[in-house]
């Protein structure tokens, strides 16, 4: 019987996607190559195939890649600019480099509206950062400023954080609107963040515990340590990071 219903639920799947495929032929969000199974989401397998994650060994503070050389002997290694600086987040972990199909369905998460992508990329980031999330209390995500809020509709790091089935705790809030990101150097990244966060009410029961910080991209985690500094000064005991994906190489 279980059989039989699977077997009709398939052959009616089958028919939509190929009557989608031709009435609406809809594009893949990443590649914008014909969908063939429109069904199943706005981005295509090989798209999602093609996202691989980051090759160890990695900084086990950052979560950038080291040369191979440095995983022989020590077993924490931490890149040089982790040695040489204090950070707040303890950890941080994302899917892969935000590169190719990855950075397109970003992308198209963001500033496109694609919500239904948080439930595949959270799965991603849930299975690749398993390390990061075990043990944690909750999770916090990343906010953004009201008005900002208010422009695009949703957060995108909120949406994320949902999938990754630890409670979500909103501690922090942006007090201050803060210029994009996108097109600053790493230094004015940091001046443009600094004192923009704040805890929020709902944030009172975290001293002393473990919490993850997600986000979309982390390019020069930036805005994931002035996040971090806020926890950590309000009690919180680890502040880890989780993103769908970061910047590597020369940032």
């Amino acid at each position: 019987m279980l059989n039989s219903f699977s077997n009709l639920q398939s052959a009616i799947s089958t028919s939509v996607d190929a009557i989608l495929a031709v009435v609406l032929a809809p594009a893949c969000a990443a590649c914008d190559r014909l969908l063939e199974q429109p069904t199943r989401g706005p981005v295509c397998p090989a798209c999602w195939a093609s996202i691989l994650p980051l090759t160890p060994p990695l900084c086990d503070q950052c979560g950038d890649p080291l040369p191979t050389w440095r995983a022989i002997s020590v077993p924490l290694a931490r890149c040089p600019r982790c040695r040489r600086t204090s950070r707040f987040v303890d950890r941080a972990r994302a899917v892969g480099a935000y590169d190719g199909a990855l950075r397109a369905i970003v992308h198209a998460l963001k500033y496109e509206g694609r919500r239904s992508l948080a439930m595949p990329l959270g799965r991603l980031m849930q299975m690749r950062g398993a390390d990061v999330l075990e043990g944690a209390s909750c999770v916090v995500p990343v906010p953004l400023h009201a008005s900002r809020r208010r422009q695009r509709g949703f957060n995108q790091a909120t949406d994320l954080a949902r999938r990754l089935h630890l409670p979500v705790v909103p501690a922090l809030r942006r007090v201050r609107a803060t210029a994009t990101q996108t097109d600053l150097p790493s230094a004015q990244r940091h001046r443009n963040v600094r004192d923009a966060f704040a805890m929020s009410r709902s944030a009172a029961t975290l001293v002393g515990a473990t919490v993850v910080l997600v986000d979309d991209v982390s390019t020069t985690g930036a805005t994931l340590e002035a996040c971090a500094r806020v926890l950590k000064e309000a009690g919180v005991s680890e502040v880890r990071a989780l993103t769908a994906a970061r910047v590597v190489g020369n940032r």
